[in-house]
Protein backbone atom coordinates (compact mmCIF):
# COMPACT_ATOMS: atom_id res chain seq x y z
CA UNK A 1 0.00 0.00 0.00
CA UNK A 2 0.95 3.68 -0.94
CA UNK A 3 0.26 5.12 2.49
CA UNK A 4 -2.11 8.44 2.08
CA UNK A 5 -1.67 9.20 5.76
CA UNK A 6 0.82 7.60 13.95
CA UNK A 7 1.97 7.16 19.07
CA UNK A 8 4.56 5.58 20.55
CA UNK A 9 4.19 7.44 23.28
CA UNK A 10 7.86 6.38 23.99
CA UNK A 11 9.02 5.84 20.46
CA UNK A 12 12.59 4.63 20.08
CA UNK A 13 14.15 3.83 16.58
CA UNK A 14 13.29 0.42 16.32
CA UNK A 15 11.53 -0.50 19.60
CA UNK A 16 7.96 0.81 18.21
CA UNK A 17 7.63 -3.58 17.45
CA UNK A 18 8.52 -4.09 21.35
CA UNK A 19 6.53 -1.90 22.70
CA UNK A 20 3.08 -2.29 20.85
CA UNK A 21 3.77 -6.38 21.57
CA UNK A 22 4.76 -5.52 25.21
CA UNK A 23 1.39 -3.23 25.81
CA UNK A 24 -0.47 -5.31 24.49
CA UNK A 25 -0.21 -8.18 26.23
CA UNK A 26 -0.62 -6.43 29.38
CA UNK A 27 -4.12 -6.47 29.07
CA UNK A 28 -4.93 -4.03 31.66
CA UNK A 29 -7.88 -1.32 30.86
CA UNK A 30 -6.46 2.23 31.35
CA UNK A 31 -8.96 4.53 31.30
CA UNK A 32 -8.72 8.40 31.86
CA UNK A 33 -11.18 10.61 33.29
CA UNK A 34 -9.38 14.03 33.82
CA UNK A 35 -10.42 15.80 30.35
CA UNK A 36 -10.98 19.01 29.59
CA UNK A 37 -14.26 20.07 29.77
CA UNK A 38 -13.87 22.18 26.63
CA UNK A 39 -11.95 19.85 25.12
CA UNK A 40 -13.73 19.19 21.21
CA UNK A 41 -13.83 18.90 17.53
CA UNK A 42 -15.77 21.63 15.39
CA UNK A 43 -16.51 23.76 12.13
CA UNK A 44 -12.94 24.84 11.71
CA UNK A 45 -12.04 21.18 11.87
CA UNK A 46 -11.36 18.59 8.82
CA UNK A 47 -12.52 15.83 10.47
CA UNK A 48 -15.96 17.90 10.88
CA UNK A 49 -15.78 18.65 7.28
CA UNK A 50 -15.16 15.53 6.02
CA UNK A 51 -15.83 12.57 8.32
CA UNK A 52 -19.32 12.85 8.02
CA UNK A 53 -19.64 13.10 4.24
CA UNK A 54 -21.60 10.28 2.83
CA UNK A 55 -18.73 9.45 0.72
CA UNK A 56 -17.31 8.18 3.71
CA UNK A 57 -19.29 4.64 3.17
CA UNK A 58 -17.41 4.04 0.55
CA UNK A 59 -14.54 2.95 3.20
CA UNK A 60 -16.89 0.85 5.20
CA UNK A 61 -14.73 -2.11 4.80
CA UNK A 62 -11.50 -0.50 4.55
CA UNK A 63 -13.12 0.85 8.43
CA UNK A 64 -14.68 -2.07 9.72
CA UNK A 65 -11.70 -4.51 7.80
CA UNK A 66 -8.51 -3.25 9.24
CA UNK A 67 -9.73 -3.35 12.56
CA UNK A 68 -10.53 -6.64 12.76
CA UNK A 69 -6.91 -8.10 11.12
CA UNK A 70 -5.73 -7.37 14.56
CA UNK A 71 -6.05 -10.78 16.08
CA UNK A 72 -6.81 -9.22 19.37
CA UNK A 73 -9.78 -7.11 17.74
CA UNK A 74 -10.66 -9.85 15.45
CA UNK A 75 -11.33 -12.18 18.63
CA UNK A 76 -13.08 -9.43 21.01
CA UNK A 77 -15.23 -9.14 18.22
CA UNK A 78 -15.74 -12.81 17.85
CA UNK A 79 -16.81 -12.96 21.48
CA UNK A 80 -18.41 -10.38 22.12
CA UNK A 81 -20.33 -9.00 19.40
CA UNK A 82 -23.75 -10.26 17.64
CA UNK A 83 -21.65 -9.66 14.45
CA UNK A 84 -22.07 -13.12 12.86
CA UNK A 85 -25.76 -12.89 13.67
CA UNK A 86 -26.80 -9.20 13.42
CA UNK A 87 -23.85 -7.63 11.51
CA UNK A 88 -26.03 -4.41 10.20
CA UNK A 89 -27.49 -4.17 13.78
CA UNK A 90 -24.09 -3.54 15.03
CA UNK A 91 -22.70 -1.44 12.64
CA UNK A 92 -26.10 1.01 13.36
CA UNK A 93 -25.53 0.42 16.81
CA UNK A 94 -21.44 1.34 17.07
CA UNK A 95 -21.93 3.86 14.58
CA UNK A 96 -23.81 6.58 15.99
CA UNK A 97 -22.00 6.99 19.55
CA UNK A 98 -18.45 6.97 17.67
CA UNK A 99 -20.45 9.78 15.03
CA UNK A 100 -21.79 11.82 18.09
CA UNK A 101 -18.36 12.06 19.57
CA UNK A 102 -16.79 14.09 16.85
CA UNK A 103 -20.79 16.02 15.73
CA UNK A 104 -22.38 16.25 19.10
CA UNK A 105 -22.87 19.13 22.02
CA UNK A 106 -22.02 16.84 24.42
CA UNK A 107 -18.61 15.01 22.91
CA UNK A 108 -17.27 14.36 26.29
CA UNK A 109 -20.43 12.02 27.00
CA UNK A 110 -20.40 10.17 24.18
CA UNK A 111 -16.94 9.64 24.40
CA UNK A 112 -17.37 7.94 27.60
CA UNK A 113 -19.92 6.35 26.47
CA UNK A 114 -18.19 4.91 23.54
CA UNK A 115 -15.35 3.94 26.11
CA UNK A 116 -17.49 2.05 28.74
CA UNK A 117 -18.66 0.11 25.79
CA UNK A 118 -16.08 -1.62 26.50
CA UNK A 119 -15.12 -2.31 29.56
CA UNK A 120 -15.91 -6.58 30.03
CA UNK A 121 -14.77 -6.95 26.57
CA UNK A 122 -11.91 -9.19 27.62
CA UNK A 123 -10.32 -13.06 26.72
CA UNK A 124 -7.77 -14.74 25.41
CA UNK A 125 -6.18 -14.93 21.59
CA UNK A 126 -4.65 -18.45 19.95
CA UNK A 127 -1.26 -18.14 22.23
CA UNK A 128 -3.28 -17.97 25.04
CA UNK A 129 -2.06 -14.38 26.07
CA UNK A 130 -5.00 -11.97 27.33
CA UNK A 131 -6.71 -9.25 25.41
CA UNK A 132 -8.43 -6.08 26.85
CA UNK A 133 -10.68 -3.78 24.23
CA UNK A 134 -9.17 -0.75 27.06
CA UNK A 135 -5.85 -1.64 27.09
CA UNK A 136 -4.22 1.20 25.32
CA UNK A 137 -2.76 -0.27 22.43
CA UNK A 138 -5.74 -2.00 21.25
CA UNK A 139 -8.43 0.58 21.92
CA UNK A 140 -5.74 3.06 19.70
CA UNK A 141 -5.63 0.60 17.30
CA UNK A 142 -9.17 0.70 16.54
CA UNK A 143 -9.08 5.05 16.69
CA UNK A 144 -6.31 4.65 13.97
CA UNK A 145 -8.42 3.11 11.61
CA UNK A 146 -11.01 5.76 11.77
CA UNK A 147 -8.14 8.73 11.56
CA UNK A 148 -6.67 6.51 8.15
CA UNK A 149 -10.85 6.39 7.23
CA UNK A 150 -10.75 10.60 7.38
CA UNK A 151 -7.45 10.31 4.99
CA UNK A 152 -8.09 7.96 2.76
CA UNK A 153 -11.40 8.49 1.83
CA UNK A 154 -11.25 12.36 1.04
CA UNK A 155 -7.27 12.29 -0.56
CA UNK A 156 -9.31 8.96 -2.83
CA UNK A 157 -12.97 9.80 -3.62
CA UNK A 158 -13.30 13.94 -2.19
CA UNK A 159 -10.13 15.44 -3.18
CA UNK A 160 -6.11 15.50 -2.78
CA UNK A 161 -5.08 16.40 0.65
CA UNK A 162 -1.69 18.43 0.60
CA UNK A 163 0.92 17.27 3.31
CA UNK A 164 -0.05 19.89 5.83
CA UNK A 165 -3.54 18.74 5.45
CA UNK A 166 -2.94 15.44 6.32
CA UNK A 167 -1.22 16.39 8.98
CA UNK A 168 -4.11 18.69 10.40
CA UNK A 169 -6.59 15.84 10.73
CA UNK A 170 -3.66 13.14 12.56
CA UNK A 171 -3.32 16.48 14.76
CA UNK A 172 -7.23 16.45 14.81
CA UNK A 173 -7.16 12.64 15.43
CA UNK A 174 -5.08 13.16 18.90
CA UNK A 175 -7.75 15.25 20.39
CA UNK A 176 -10.77 12.94 19.03
CA UNK A 177 -8.74 10.20 20.80
CA UNK A 178 -8.78 11.74 23.97
CA UNK A 179 -12.52 12.61 24.00
CA UNK A 180 -12.57 8.46 24.68
CA UNK A 181 -10.63 8.99 27.67
CA UNK A 182 -8.14 6.14 26.96
CA UNK A 183 -4.55 6.48 27.95
CA UNK A 184 -2.81 7.78 25.28
CA UNK A 185 0.51 5.66 25.81
CA UNK A 186 0.89 4.39 22.36
CA UNK A 187 -0.09 6.92 20.20
CA UNK A 188 1.98 8.28 17.52
CA UNK A 189 2.64 11.84 18.05
CA UNK A 190 3.90 12.71 14.88
CA UNK A 191 2.10 12.20 11.17
CA UNK A 192 5.09 10.45 10.15
CA UNK A 193 5.13 8.26 13.40
CA UNK A 194 1.50 7.60 12.30
CA UNK A 195 2.16 5.93 8.74
CA UNK A 196 5.04 3.93 10.18
CA UNK A 197 3.00 2.75 12.73
CA UNK A 198 0.01 2.20 10.18
CA UNK A 199 2.52 0.24 7.98
CA UNK A 200 3.88 -1.74 10.85
CA UNK A 201 0.25 -2.84 11.88
CA UNK A 202 -0.34 -3.48 8.19
CA UNK A 203 2.06 -6.16 8.63
CA UNK A 204 0.61 -7.53 11.49
CA UNK A 205 -2.74 -8.69 9.92
CA UNK A 206 -3.98 -12.11 10.39
CA UNK A 207 -6.80 -13.84 9.04
CA UNK A 208 -9.23 -13.64 11.87
CA UNK A 209 -12.67 -15.51 11.53
CA UNK A 210 -14.23 -11.65 12.18
CA UNK A 211 -12.41 -10.57 8.80
CA UNK A 212 -12.85 -13.94 6.70
CA UNK A 213 -16.63 -14.12 7.78
CA UNK A 214 -16.87 -10.01 7.08
CA UNK A 215 -15.87 -10.61 3.83
CA UNK A 216 -17.58 -13.58 2.84
CA UNK A 217 -19.94 -11.70 0.92
CA UNK A 218 -16.87 -10.44 -1.74
CA UNK A 219 -15.82 -14.08 -2.09
CA UNK A 220 -19.39 -15.76 -2.85
CA UNK A 221 -21.27 -13.49 -3.90
CA UNK A 222 -24.02 -11.13 -2.67
CA UNK A 223 -27.22 -12.96 -0.66
CA UNK A 224 -29.81 -12.44 -1.75
CA UNK A 225 -33.51 -11.94 -0.62
CA UNK A 226 -35.67 -15.07 -0.15
CA UNK A 227 -38.50 -14.09 -1.94
CA UNK A 228 -35.89 -14.06 -5.41
CA UNK A 229 -35.30 -17.30 -7.50
CA UNK A 230 -31.32 -17.70 -7.39
CA UNK A 231 -31.29 -17.28 -10.66
CA UNK A 232 -33.22 -14.28 -10.72
CA UNK A 233 -30.49 -13.14 -8.21
CA UNK A 234 -27.30 -13.77 -10.04
CA UNK A 235 -28.35 -11.89 -13.02
CA UNK A 236 -29.66 -8.68 -10.55
CA UNK A 237 -26.81 -8.76 -8.27
CA UNK A 238 -24.39 -9.17 -11.26
CA UNK A 239 -23.33 -5.65 -11.05
CA UNK A 240 -23.57 -5.26 -7.18
CA UNK A 241 -20.77 -8.26 -7.00
CA UNK A 242 -18.38 -6.46 -9.73
CA UNK A 243 -18.76 -3.19 -7.43
CA UNK A 244 -17.85 -5.33 -4.68
CA UNK A 245 -14.94 -6.81 -6.44
CA UNK A 246 -13.33 -3.63 -7.58
CA UNK A 247 -14.33 -0.42 -5.73
CA UNK A 248 -14.42 -1.82 -2.39
CA UNK A 249 -11.95 -4.60 -2.49
CA UNK A 250 -9.83 -1.24 -4.36
CA UNK A 251 -9.65 0.50 -0.69
CA UNK A 252 -8.84 -2.18 1.01
CA UNK A 253 -4.46 -2.33 2.03
CA UNK A 254 -2.89 -5.55 0.03
CA UNK A 255 -2.56 -6.89 3.76
CA UNK A 256 -6.12 -7.19 4.36
CA UNK A 257 -6.88 -8.59 0.59
CA UNK A 258 -3.72 -11.54 0.75
CA UNK A 259 -5.45 -12.47 4.54
CA UNK A 260 -9.20 -12.31 3.35
CA UNK A 261 -8.34 -14.46 -0.26
CA UNK A 262 -9.25 -11.67 -2.07
CA UNK A 263 -8.37 -11.21 -5.66
CA UNK A 264 -7.04 -8.15 -6.96
CA UNK A 265 -4.87 -7.80 -10.44
CA UNK A 266 -3.74 -4.87 -12.58
CA UNK A 267 -7.15 -4.57 -14.16
CA UNK A 268 -9.20 -4.01 -11.41
CA UNK A 269 -6.34 -1.50 -10.27
CA UNK A 270 -6.90 0.53 -13.01
CA UNK A 271 -10.36 0.42 -12.64
CA UNK A 272 -10.38 1.67 -9.47
CA UNK A 273 -8.02 4.44 -10.10
CA UNK A 274 -10.47 5.60 -12.88
CA UNK A 275 -13.34 5.29 -10.42
CA UNK A 276 -11.55 7.57 -7.96
CA UNK A 277 -10.48 10.05 -10.39
CA UNK A 278 -14.03 10.45 -11.35
CA UNK A 279 -15.70 10.82 -7.97
CA UNK A 280 -12.92 13.40 -7.32
CA UNK A 281 -13.69 15.29 -10.54
CA UNK A 282 -17.04 15.27 -9.38
CA UNK A 283 -16.34 16.91 -6.31
CA UNK A 284 -17.68 20.23 -7.40
CA UNK A 285 -21.37 18.49 -8.58
CA UNK A 286 -20.92 16.48 -4.93
CA UNK A 287 -20.71 20.14 -3.21
CA UNK A 288 -23.79 21.29 -4.67
CA UNK A 289 -26.08 18.50 -3.44
CA UNK A 290 -28.61 19.60 -0.40
CA UNK A 291 -27.31 19.08 3.36
CA UNK A 292 -29.77 16.73 3.53
CA UNK A 293 -27.59 14.29 0.97
CA UNK A 294 -24.26 15.30 1.21
CA UNK A 295 -23.88 15.03 4.95
CA UNK A 296 -24.91 11.85 7.18
CA UNK A 297 -27.68 13.27 10.01
CA UNK A 298 -25.45 13.55 12.88
CA UNK A 299 -23.21 15.65 10.80
CA UNK A 300 -26.04 18.01 9.43
CA UNK A 301 -27.37 18.33 12.73
CA UNK A 302 -23.91 19.13 13.92
CA UNK A 303 -23.63 21.90 11.07
CA UNK A 304 -27.14 23.54 11.60
CA UNK A 305 -26.48 23.84 15.11
CA UNK A 306 -23.58 25.92 14.63
CA UNK A 307 -24.89 28.14 11.51
CA UNK A 308 -22.30 26.83 8.94
CA UNK A 309 -22.87 25.72 5.95
CA UNK A 310 -19.93 23.34 5.32
CA UNK A 311 -20.16 23.10 1.54
CA UNK A 312 -17.93 25.73 0.51
CA UNK A 313 -15.64 24.94 3.22
CA UNK A 314 -12.28 23.37 2.47
CA UNK A 315 -12.97 22.80 -0.88
CA UNK A 316 -9.68 24.23 -2.85
CA UNK A 317 -7.74 21.07 -4.12
CA UNK A 318 -4.28 20.46 -2.75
Amino acid sequence: MTSTHESTGEAVEGSASLSFDQGIREAVPMPVDDLDPDLRLGPDSLVWKFYGDIRGVLGFQRLAGTENCIEQLGKAVEDHSVIFSDTLGRARRSGPPIMKTVYSEDPHKWGRTVRDFHKPIKGTISDGSRYHALNPELFYWAHATFVDQVLYITDTFIRRLSYDEKVQIFEEGKLWYQLYGVSARNQPQTYEEFLEYWDGMLDRFVPTKTITYATGYIRKGIPGPRQIPAPVWRVLSAPLNAFARTIVVGTLPPQMREVCGLEWDGRKEKSFQRFAKVMRALNPVFNKLPMRVLYLPWAREAWQRVGVDPRPLFNAPA
